[in-house]
C-alpha cells in the first residue's frame, strides 16, 4: 500500500523504495530493544532503571541511544523532574501508544510460536 507524502518531499510511501524514509522508522521499530522498550512502557512512565532492569540483559549503553531515537522520532517523551537526585521518566506519547498495539501483537506472536520456529 502506498500514500501521497504529506510533507510533498516525496511522490508516495513506499517502504520497498528504497530511498523511502519509511525505511527509517521501520529499521527503528524493528530493533528487538526498541520493540521491548515500548512494550515496557505500555503501562505507564518508567524510570530508566527501571525500564534496564524490565529489559534483562540491555546494557545502559544501549538502552540510553534506544531511547534517544525513539524520543527523536517522536514515539518517547522524556521528562526530568529537578530533585535530588535526579529523577528522569520516559512515557510514551499519543504516537508510541500508537505503535504499541502492533508491537504487542509482534510480541504476542513470537512467544506463542516459539515453538514452531526452527532452532535460531
Amino acid at each position: 500500500m502506498t500514500l501521497s507524502c504529506p510533507t510533498g518531499q516525496h511522490d508516495k510511501h513506499d517502504v520497498y523504495a528504497a530511498q523511502c524514509p519509511c525505511r527509517g522508522v521501520l529499521d527503528l521499530l524493528a530493533n528487538k530493544w526498541a520493540a521491548l522498550a515500548i512494550g515496557a512502557m505500555e503501562e505507564g512512565p518508567q524510570r530508566f532503571g527501571e525500564l534496564q532492569r524490565r529489559l534483562e540483559g540491555v546494557s545502559p549503553k544501549v538502552l540510553t541511544s534506544t531511547l534517544r531515537k525513539l524520543e527523536e522520532a517522536g514515539f518517547v517523551d522524556r521528562t526530568i523532574y529537578p530533585a535530588v537526585p535526579l529523577h528522569v521518566e520516559y512515557a510514551l506519547t499519543d504516537l508510541g501508544r500508537s505503535v504499541a498495539e502492533p508491537l504487542a501483537g509482534l510480541r504476542s506472536w513470537v512467544e506463542d510460536n516459539l515453538h514452531r520456529i526452527a532452532s535460531l
